[in-house]
């Protein structure tokens, strides 16, 4: 209105009222977009869902189409699409330009009145923290899958994350308009590679570009999607030749459920036909409970079986209060105490948030939040129960994307963001100070990789420090230390393009242009076998005197436990007194932290305090901790050490005819290839590699497959490295040893 008020005098006074109306129309439309979604739903109208899926699979595509369907975009675009506008939800540059999700995006919709949070998720596992943070806070998830690729390597690392928070899931079989679809394949995938008790309960009228429609199994009804883009949803009779195979779908989806479901299960014993509804409210409640996954089909890019997906979301998905969840009371000496958590969202129960992602933005750090108990208002004070600080709530809001839409307050289960708070991804914020609850963190992944870091020029140092600040900040998974010994920055992440990621932001964001180093593996030092130690440290050189003394044995831990550390106390009576324990312990971990052989890291390994002696006035718990990491020298010296190196899962999907040139390349690289599946001219090989041979396999891979060649890889275990690589490895680290005390001298 202040631009009409200076036009005034200006223009004639008819286009002055035209333009004043169509002002108001404007704003009344906001306002009522504003009021449409800013309005209070009871819990049983919210759904907090993820969608979450290999890469590659169609997530942010199915998003887009979600979005659209229910009203909250007005136009859709492709992830790359030749608009080069890109997704709603691929927010950031880098994203639309290589066609992935690199963070994961939060938007909220209505659907049937429904509120509807949706988180979409990238699916390259080396943004995995992202898929993990998000299910950690969410109620339900869509498990997309290819119909052509099926179960991937990353679709079963998202299914363990779904497994680890108890997230119950839909499965939607994308891409159906795919050449080799086949939604049979991957459903019997899905029953033996991810052992979901799973049944379809929609099939496809029509395969590949034949794709006219679906059939509601339950309903016995052809569903078909007409429209410019799909928007016009009719039903009508199964085509006569698919409806002997409905029918059969029908009753294997009844023999599924009733395994899990004793009601359903009754129908099935007395041989009655259940009704429509008594089936849905079977898959409703074993989807709850995670004992049954049902099967949805239709492909997002062709605009086929995306609003019957919705549908399916509020009829089989939880609402939060259907959802336990637990804060934590901590307890001196004894277990922490579960408090349960009261989802209603009445606001009569004191608030609890969790924190559980940070970004930093145009307006400064905005928090990710979800509430799980009570209401937050804006202009409220709440406490960070880690640090007690205290926060004031200047503003409040919910996120559509890069978007962000003020509220006045939120209630248990909804999702929203708060800027300039000052905390940690995993934080619990309360409205009490006296309210002495934590929620249980996000894992967190280590990471596989790590790679030298520098600016190009020195005067970006400024810049480049705040960038680094920042993205540690915002992603746990990426960490950054300064090595001494070899005097460089180091950065690690879950893999090559993690890293590679980063360093484009640098650029692009903060104007630093960065040199990434060969990419240093994260290699272990272990024991091959027992060996015991019997350490005396003494100093006497005037003043209070250091005596301790340790024996025991240090031994390796079995396999699987080769990544892990323990100490075990096993003293009896005082020669050792229970105070200078402690000290010993520390000793023994300073000492893990940088292996003697090649200064990595020492995993696999017990450290058994079996006696020792003290002095009555020289012993101390600093000595007991200098006698500790004695012990470990003296095994260093007495002992027989290996090098453990990071295995990873490997898949790669090639034609057929490269398969002999890529399982040389396994080979040539010291692979295992452990089995094979082909499909319609196309075979995808499963390996295990050791990561120190992976380096710069993508140029390889395009070049030897015309570019027609991917790979996936994700970290499957440490196992010992050949003894070439050992020797090279100590060699290396005895010449660095050598020039850092040359120039020490210098």
């Amino acid at each position: 209105m202040g631009i009409l008020r200076v036009l005034n005098g200006h223009i004639n006074p008819n286009r002055l009222s035209q333009l004043s109306s169509f002002l108001n129309q404007i704003n009344g439309r906001c306002m009522a977009s504003y009021e449409k979604y800013a309005v209070h739903k009871d819990i049983e109208k919210i759904r907090n869902i993820g969608i979450s899926a290999h890469i590659d699979s169609g997530k942010t595509t199915l998003t887009e189409r979600i979005l659209y369907y229910t009203g909250r975009i007005d136009q859709m675009h492709e992830v790359k699409g030749k608009d080069n506008v890109g997704a709603v939800m691929d927010s950031m540059e880098l994203e639309r330009q290589r066609g992935i999700t690199i963070q994961s995006a939060a938007t909220y919709t209505i659907w049937r009145d429904h509120n509807i949070n949706i988180i979409d998720t990238p699916g390259h596992v080396d943004f995995t923290v992202e898929v993990e943070r998000a299910l950690r806070v969410l109620d339900g998830a869509v498990l997309v899958l290819c119909a052509v690729g099926g179960v991937q390597s990353q679709t079963l690392t998202v299914n363990r994350q779904m497994k680890r928070y108890d997230v119950p899931c839909l499965a939607f079989i994308n891409k159906l308009d795919r050449m080799g679809a086949n939604p049979d394949k991957v459903l019997h995938q899905m029953r033996t590679k991810m052992a979901h008790n799973a049944a379809f309960i929609q099939l496809p009228i029509g395969r590949e570009s034949e794709t006219k429609g679906i059939i509601d199994v339950i309903t016995q009804k052809a569903i078909f999607f007409e429209g410019q883009y799909g928007e016009v949803v009719t039903s009508g009779e199964i085509p006569q030749d698919m409806k002997d195979e409905a029918l059969a779908k029908r009753q294997e989806l009844i023999e599924h459920l009733s395994n899990v479901d004793e009601t359903l299960g009754e129908f099935f014993l007395n041989e009655s036909t259940p009704k429509e509804q008594d089936i849905k409210d079977a898959v409703r409640r074993a989807c709850l409970k995670r004992t049954f996954t049902p099967v949805l089909v239709g492909t997002a890019l062709k605009n086929k079986g995306v609003q019957p997906l919705l549908d399916a979301v509020l009829d089989y998905l939880p609402h939060p209060g259907e959802v336990t969840n637990y804060a934590l009371r901590e307890k001196s000496n004894a277990k922490p105490e579960k408090i349960l958590l009261d989802p209603a969202r009445d606001g009569q129960k004191p608030f609890l948030g969790l924190a559980f992602k940070l970004e930093l933005g145009k307006f400064g750090q905005l928090t990710y939040f979800r509430c799980y108990q009570g209401k937050l208002e804006k202009g409220q004070s709440i406490y960070n129960t880690r640090n007690r600080k205290k926060i004031r709530i200047a503003r409040l809001v919910r996120l559509h994307s890069n978007q962000m839409e003020d509220v006045t307050a939120v209630y248990a289960g909804d999702i929203f963001a708060l800027f300039g708070v000052d905390c940690a991804s995993g934080d619990t914020f309360v409205d009490n100070s006296k309210l002495d609850l934590s929620m249980e963190s996000i894992y967190v992944p280590d990471p596989v990789i790590s790679m030298s870091i520098a600016p190009k020029s020195n005067k970006d140092r400024d810049n480049f420090a705040k960038g680094i600040a920042r993205f540690t900040k915002e992603d746990p998974t990426f960490r950054f230390f300064w090595d001494d010994d070899n005097k460089e920055s180091i950065v690690s992440g879950m893999g090559e393009l993690h890293l590679e990621i980063y360093a484009q932001r640098l650029e692009r964001e903060y104007n630093c242009p960065v040199i990434l180093g060969k990419p240093k593996v994260s290699f272990r030092e272990t024991l091959v076998a027992p060996c015991n130690f019997n350490y005396i440290h003494k100093k006497q050189s005037g003043g209070a005197g250091q005596y301790a003394r340790v024996i025991g044995t240090m031994e390796p831990l079995p396999p699987h436990q080769n990544t892990q550390i323990i100490f075990s106390d096993e003293t009896v009576g005082t020669n050792v007194p229970k105070v200078f324990v402690p000290g010993v312990d520390k000793g023994f971990k300073a000492m893990c932290n940088k292996g003697l052989l090649t200064g990595h890291k020492i995993t696999g390994v017990k450290f058994r305090l079996v006696d020792g002696a003290h002095h009555i006035v020289d012993s101390s718990e600093y000595a007991f901790q200098l006698a500790g990491q004695g012990a470990v020298r003296q095994v260093f010296e007495d002992g027989s050490w290996s090098i453990l190196e990071p295995i990873m899962y490997v898949e790669i999907t090639v034609p057929e005819e490269f398969q002999g040139t890529i399982m040389g390349q396994m080979t040539k690289r010291k692979g295992l290839i452990i089995g094979t599946d082909g499909n319609d001219g196309w075979v995808t090989l499963h390996g295990e590699v050791p990561l120190n041979e992976m380096f710069g396999y993508s140029g390889e891979l395009r070049s030897s497959t015309q570019g027609k060649g991917e790979f996936t890889m994700e970290y499957c275990r440490y196992s010992p490295c050949n003894p070439e690589v050992q020797e090279r490895l100590i060699r290396e680290y005895q010449e660095s040893l050598g020039q850092y005390q040359q120039k020490k001298k210098n």
